[in-house]
């Protein structure tokens, strides 16, 4: 079913899919940087939820503001104004009527979102899955080159054109600059699934590397043919059964 939830006027819209069942764990998905909750059957979102859907377990993943079908312009997006996004998704999957457990999954961005919001809240977050997560991005915010754009890092402009016509806010890089990734990571100390291409070319697995250093309860799977989206060889369906596997155990 659809779902709109409200935080600071915006309207966030997801897809929440429970079980038949009077009680069950949730796993509330969060997608990356311009992209969505997972529309299409060839996502790697839509297909985790799937595979998590099939083994009796409720998912809930939505659209980021200034992404998918969410309110906001893409300009005002930063990573901060997504945490607020996260935080609003999950006080509703928390309310939800039969939801046991919270499990978060993020991918890329998402997966940065989905570490500092388990930091925040390790006292309602039960398991974590962190996909390719773009922790990278305070390195890049610093050098002054976000995902090959180039432009000053001490002088920073209002407004940055990127890819796909979009149009990045000067905001969302003066914030990535020092945003405590890893301090508040580390807050979270439940079960966590690291993976991590070591074909990506967009997140340097530098990233996951890091996460598996400051967490004490956490697995690391490096995927030799895997690149940013899992989606080389058979990297898809690899990390498809590696997240279902540790959200089962």
């Amino acid at each position: 079913m659809n779902v709109e939830i409200k935080r600071d006027g915006l309207t966030l819209r997801g897809t929440f899919i429970k079980p038949s069942t009077a009680e069950f764990d949730l796993v509330i998905l969060m997608h990356g940087f311009t992209s969505n909750r997972g529309i299409n059957p060839d996502q790697l979102l839509y297909q985790l939820s799937k595979n998590l859907e099939n083994k009796g377990l409720a998912t809930l993943r939505f659209d980021f503001n200034g992404h998918g079908e969410s309110d906001g312009d893409f300009e005002d997006m930063t990573v901060l104004n997504e945490i607020a996004d996260g935080k609003a998704i999950l006080d509703y999957g928390r309310q939800i009527s039969g939801v046991r457990k919270v499990y978060l999954l993020g991918h890329s961005q998402g997966g940065v979102v989905a570490s500092m919001l388990a930091g925040y809240y390790p006292d309602k977050v039960d398991k974590l899955v962190l996909l390719a997560p773009a922790a990278t991005l305070k390195d890049d915010a610093l050098k002054g080159n976000t995902q090959g754009f180039i432009y000053d890092p001490q002088n920073i402009p209002d407004k940055l054109p990127i890819k796909k016509g979009l149009t990045l806010g000067g905001f969302y890089l003066r914030t990535a600059q020092t945003l405590p990734i890893y301090e508040i990571a580390k807050k979270y100390q439940g079960p966590v699934c690291l993976l991590h291409g070591l074909e990506d070319r967009v997140v340097n697995n530098i990233a996951s590397k890091r996460y598996d250093a400051i967490y004490n309860n956490d697995q690391l799977h490096l995927l030799k043919d895997a690149d940013h989206g899992f989606e080389l060889a058979d990297s898809r369906q690899e990390a498809l059964n590696i997240v279902t596997s540790f959200m089962m155990m």
